[in-house]
């Protein structure tokens, strides 16, 4: 996690450094629906590692935007959901997904 003076000064390099992979994005898009365990969110995502998976959901754990919690159970149970700040990006993602739904009917 990046000290706010080690963040960009412009704040749109700032939500691309915290959010903008192609993963992040669309491991918040899930997390707006529901909390998810790993193996859940891996298989709605083709194509991601279990390590780029791990990495992604570390960082935006360790940047505030996602919760993890362990659940003290045999075996032992863990879910991923966006936190308080995670969930301040619901209008940008729904926005992107307008965006993208007007653009593949526009421009098809």
């Amino acid at each position: 996690m990046l000290t706010k003076e080690e963040l960009p000064e412009c704040p749109v390099a700032t939500t691309v450094q915290l959010i903008g992979s192609k993963w992040k994005l669309l491991i918040m898009r899930n997390l707006l629906q529901r909390p998810w365990r790993f193996n859940e969110l891996r298989k709605t995502l083709p194509g991601i590692s279990q390590k780029v998976l791990t990495d992604s959901l570390r960082s935006m754990e360790a940047d505030g935007i996602v919760t993890r919690t362990v659940y003290p159970e045999v075996p032992p149970r863990v879910e991923y959901c966006l936190s308080e700040l995670g969930e301040t990006m619901r209008p940008i993602i729904k926005s992107m997904e307008a965006w993208g739904t007007d653009y593949k009917q526009t421009w098809e």
